[in-house]
């Protein structure tokens, strides 16, 4: 479900008011700092700011990642109705797929090096 917002200026700063749903449904964003992740032009992530000695530790962790899963987490939860078990005839779909695909899954990606988040 989207919220919308604004852009306003707060004192002499600029910041964003967003509607009083988001936060009824979403109270972890009540009360303290946020960290926004612009990941596209015109997209930004904004998460909650825990700080660097209270932040779990996990290794490889992605936010964008982790955004992405709670979105398909939320729209599986919102739309059960869609959910179908996944049948023979699915996987040999997949099978004529991937027909003649050769995968060396201890191989480095490539460009890999490269990549950086904006």
């Amino acid at each position: 479900m989207p919220f919308r917002g604004r852009h306003t200026t707060v004192g002499n700063s600029d910041g964003f008011t967003f509607d009083k749903a988001l936060f009824k449904a979403h109270p972890e964003f009540q009360g303290g700092r946020v960290a926004a992740h612009v990941i596209a032009p015109g997209q930004m992530l904004v998460s909650v700011d825990v700080p660097v000695d209270l932040a779990p530790e996990v290794e490889g962790h992605d936010p964008v990642l982790a955004a992405y899963l709670g979105f398909l987490d939320g729209q599986l939860e919102a739309r059960r109705d869609l959910l179908r078990p996944f049948t023979a005839e699915d996987m040999a779909g997949v099978d004529a797929l991937l027909e003649g695909v050769e995968v060396d899954l201890d191989a480095p990606l490539e460009g890999a090096e490269d990549f950086e988040l904006p």
